[in-house]
């Protein structure tokens, strides 16, 4: 997943090089994110890692994001990039619904561990184009082969060495009528309203940190070296941490239980951090740590859920279409961001974020007393 903020993280030089505003900065990762919402509408429709092998589906993903994010290194602006950063979206849409469903055949007891596991390396892999980028020193398009090569090598990984596991759902026929059901389902419908209010927030504050700490160190005239780059890379890979513990609390004490405890975390940590703007340096990034490692931590309980809820033999199906909705909803924080900075400052821009996980714990809440609660982590909700 390396691939996916690959042009995000060189955002900085991009801007010398090719004179970018923030518009532009914004459609590089917006694209992305259009890109996986086509993709999984499409796999989604056509249930691809539900009839075919998801390791083959994950393989042919993470093959067609390298060679998609390859491309744009040679680049020389960003009306040749935003379509090629589209295709690297698209293809990844192959790589994260057939590996949720992939683990998921190896579990079912402690599959929100797994499943937290596998989102944990999503994170590491979104963050790592960050940490690359910080070693300094590197031209842009060195971070953007890097993470091609990366990407590619985790889909060779996966087809060689990990097989579908003892706990496989059947195979499913092709239906097109199955991804118009899955939310008629309540209880995956209130599962994924968890998720939307969670993705109202998650990828809008990974897309902008890096500018957010950049632009605080700069209002305190401080030096930015690689310390802005260095600290996005913590504050999202953090994350990855907090999708193992999310994943531990969820099968110990509930799933529904655990997104709304963090999302109530996450939350409070929007509205909070534009206010140490111009606070040191270490306070920023405490802060920081504590929203990169809740914001992401509910993530894959989500997706568990759906495992558990879905008609069993359409679950990628589920997963793909539960995704393509909540990443739409990224776009519109990604893109209003940038606006609410210009308009209100970095001390109020991220609240905005807030109201989405605050609708989340709701529909967890909801969740928790309802019937379908019995069929979540067995039986704890």
């Amino acid at each position: 997943m390396s691939t996916w903020f690959s042009a995000s993280a060189v955002v900085p030089e991009l801007r010398d090089e090719w004179t970018l505003g923030d518009t532009a900065a914004a459609w590089l990762t917006i694209a992305v994110q259009l890109g996986f919402v086509a993709g999984a509408l499409l796999s989604s429709l056509l249930s691809l890692a539900d009839i075919f092998s998801p390791r083959v589906v994950l393989l042919g993903g993470a093959l067609g994001a390298a060679g998609a994010n390859a491309v744009v290194a040679a680049a020389d602006g960003p009306e040749a990039a935003i379509p090629l950063r589209f295709a690297t979206g698209f293809f990844l849409a192959g790589v994260y619904p057939p590996a949720l469903k992939l683990m998921a055949t190896w579990y079912r007891r402690g599959r929100g561990t797994a499943l937290g596991v596998v989102v944990g390396a999503l994170t590491l892999g979104s963050a790592l184009p960050h940490l690359v980028n910080g070693l300094g020193g590197l031209d842009w398009r060195t971070v953007v082969y890097a993470t091609s090569a990366l990407t590619a090598a985790g889909g060779l990984v996966a087809l060689a060495l990990v097989p579908e596991g003892p706990f496989r759902f059947a195979r499913a026929a092709f239906d097109p009528r199955q991804a118009g059901l899955v939310f008629r389902n309540r209880g995956v419908r209130l599962a994924s309203l968890g998720y939307f209010g969670h993705m109202w927030e998650l990828y809008a504050m990974w897309a902008w940190f890096l500018v957010f700490v950049t632009a605080s160190l700069e209002a305190r005239e401080d030096p930015v070296g690689a310390r802005a780059a260095y600290a996005t890379f913590a504050v999202i890979g953090v994350g990855a941490l907090g999708c193992w513990v999310g994943g531990v609390l969820g099968d110990r004490i509930g799933r529904t239980r655990t997104t709304a405890a963090m999302m109530a975390v996450s939350g409070a940590c929007a509205l909070g951090i534009g206010f140490l703007f111009e606070a040191p340096f270490w306070a920023v990034v405490a802060v920081g740590l504590v929203w990169g490692f809740a914001v992401v931590a509910d993530s894959a309980q989500f997706s568990t859920m759906v495992t558990e809820l879905a008609d069993q033999t359409y679950v990628a199906t589920a997963l793909a279409l539960q995704l393509a909705v909540g990443f739409t909803l990224t776009v519109a924080t990604i893109w209003l961001v940038p606006y609410l900075e210009d308009a209100v400052g970095w001390r109020f821009a991220f609240a905005f974020l807030a109201p989405g996980p605050a609708l989340g714990v709701v529909a967890m809440l909801r969740l928790r007393r309802s019937p379908e609660a019995a069929r979540i982590a067995h039986g704890l909700g």
